[in-house]
């Protein structure tokens, strides 16, 4: 498993104050997890304080991509979080649940065929969760326990200077990569306030910080939100 280079950028910010550790933790456990699931193709990390997505990927699938669609429209690893509890999903399962369309729709189109979605925290207190995609619908069955003791056990303290790293992909997905696919971004906007009930403003706001939260950028999510509500429909 290896870093999508947002995320290894992200790691190096973090490295020059300090928080030097952190690389070798991720490339262990994402190792440990490969290891227990073969058909395992991305790995996210979300640290709440920080508002940080950390993804490793097996594949050159979008994942971050997926976890931004979560943050702009729900999903599994949302509510493990909100919840405290691990949630498992297949694509059929998926696909049945409403609430979660464009997320399904979004991993559908991937090729993802399963997810594991696994809250982390200290002292009774959830920091961030663990989301797990897998290639085969059966990717995470008898796993499930293994790997929430591996997730469940990491709960990193506070990074240091993190909100410095956010801040600046804050700032760069409102630049060249928005740009990039204005008409995407644009229809993307149109259907959010269409379907969800948002006014442009918070719509946009909405794209651009979950772009930066999950790593990528503003058009790629706006492309795969404009795909899955065309599945949706």
């Amino acid at each position: 498993m290896e870093p999508i280079p947002e995320t290894d950028e992200a790691l190096a910010e973090l490295e020059r104050f300090g928080d030097t550790a952190l690389r070798e933790e991720l490339a262990q456990l994402t190792a440990e997890a490969k290891r227990q699931v073969p058909t395992l193709v991305g790995v996210s990390l979300t640290l709440l304080a920080e508002e940080l997505v950390l993804t490793y990927v097996a594949t050159g699938r979008e994942i971050a991509v997926m976890d931004a669609v979560q943050y702009v429209d729900g999903g599994p690893c949302i509510e493990a979080v909100d919840t405290d509890r691990t949630v498992a999903t297949d694509a059929e399962g998926l696909l049945d649940e409403a609430r979660w369309q464009l997320f399904a729709q979004t991993t559908a189109a991937a090729g993802v065929r399963s997810t594991l979605s696994i809250p982390f925290g200290r002292k009774g207190v959830v920091t961030g969760g663990v989301n797990l995609y897998g290639g085969a619908s059966t990717s995470f069955q008898g796993a499930e326990s293994e790997l929430a003791r591996l997730f469940g056990a990491w709960a990193p303290d506070a990074v240091s200077n993190a909100d410095l790293s956010f801040s600046t992909r804050l700032e760069a997905v409102q630049g060249p990569a928005r740009l990039k696919g204005q008409a995407y971004v644009d229809e993307a906007i149109g259907l959010l306030v269409s379907a969800r009930d948002l006014d442009p403003d918070a719509a946009e706001e909405r794209l651009v910080r979950a772009a930066a939260q999950a790593g990528t950028s503003v058009a790629a999510l706006a492309r795969a939100l404009v795909h899955a509500f065309a599945a949706e429909s």
